[in-house]
């Protein structure tokens, strides 16, 4: 027997909207994973089975390799068509935000959002949740929002109305959140939750396939040329940093998505234990940082203490305003203050 995450005082509101609310606008993060994109497409197509009129609102495009999924050809991108997508929102009668904790999250989605009178019901997975929500089901300890989806439609009472295309989203989702079920995932009830799935009919192999072997040349080309001249290790901290300038990825032809994984790689050697990954976006001004780590290793307080970031403690992110070498060496700079904290879990990232 799968052990539900939610009770049903968890879902009782949630269910009173239904009621009434017929107008529903899925809402998730910028730069959307395949997390941010499978529980998004799953809740939506869950609510269009219950004759909901729901659509997923992205803050822009999604990598090519997520755009096999069913319903991803519907997707709205607010980047195509600011004026359509706030009038989508205003609109709304629920405003559903998947795989995010605060608005800044959506970006410029966020003033529309903050505008909206409609009621707003946040399913996430990361710490720290946000005050804007009506609603507020935030369990850290999950794998991925997918995994929340799942619960959540299940205490519902309509694990019946989970169909193939719903379960593939879901999949997806948990799969890209948990690098094919090899961290955080250490726990029966997600094995049990995908037995379910596969009983609705997904080929988990293939789903691998369609996300993990459908890159392009230039982008594999690009990961050599990471591993063998932009790949720092610093053996002394257990630590491996990687960077990479706007004028390499266009030398590489990049394509959004093309840098996934790319922050996993180094945890691959054999005593690192946190990866960093710097990438320059002068489109945006700034530098996307990704962290990584193993175990115990709390990556996402490395992220908060010198990059203003967050996560959790295996998997963190954030932004940098200035130029890539300043954030190497405010890296660098957090590599040697860390290195002289005294507490139990720094020594064991940082131990000589």
């Amino acid at each position: 027997m799968i052990e539900n995450m939610f009770s049903g005082s968890d879902v009782s509101e949630f269910r009173i909207w239904m009621g009434w609310a017929d107008r529903y606008v899925i809402l998730t993060h910028m730069g959307p994973d395949g997390d941010a994109v499978g529980s998004s497409l799953a809740f939506c197509r869950y609510l269009q089975s219950k004759g909901k009129q729901a659509v997923v609102l992205v803050p822009d495009s999604a990598p090519d390799f997520l755009k096999w999924m069913p319903g991803a050809d519907q997707m709205k991108v607010y980047a195509d068509d600011p004026d359509s997508a706030e009038d989508m929102v205003y609109k709304a009668d629920v405003l559903c935000c998947l795989d995010f904790n605060v608005v800044g999250r959506i970006g410029k989605v966020a003033a529309s959002f903050l505008y909206s009178k409609a009621k707003k019901f946040l399913l996430d997975h990361h710490p720290y949740p946000g005050a804007n929500f009506d609603i507020t089901l935030s369990h850290p300890e999950a794998s991925s929002t997918s995994e929340l989806v799942f619960h959540f439609i299940c205490a519902l009472g309509d694990f019946r109305m989970i169909d193939r295309e719903m379960a593939e989203c879901i999949y997806t989702g948990l799969m890209t959140d948990t690098g094919a079920l090899s961290y955080n995932s250490n726990n029966s009830n997600l094995f049990m939750m995908v037995s379910h799935l596969l009983d609705k009919g997904i080929d988990k192999d293939d789903i691998y396939r369609r996300v993990y072997h459908n890159y392009s040349e230039s982008r594999l080309r690009l990961q050599g040329f990471v591993l063998n001249e932009k790949m720092q290790v610093y053996p002394e901290c257990s630590t491996s940093l990687i960077t990479l300038t706007d004028d390499e990825l266009r030398r590489f032809d990049y394509k959004k998505g093309d840098t996934e994984g790319f922050v996993n790689m180094p945890l691959q050697i054999n005593g690192v234990l946190m990866s960093a990954f710097f990438r320059e976006d002068n489109e945006l001004g700034l530098i996307k940082l990704s962290f990584r780590s193993v175990g115990t290793v709390p990556c996402n307080r490395f992220s908060s203490s010198f990059f203003n970031g967050g996560g959790h403690q295996n998997a963190a992110g954030g932004e940098f305003r200035g130029t890539l070498q300043e954030a190497v060496n405010r890296f660098r700079q957090g590599l040697e203050e860390w290195s002289e904290s005294q507490e139990d879990c720094i020594k064991q990232l940082f131990r000589k």
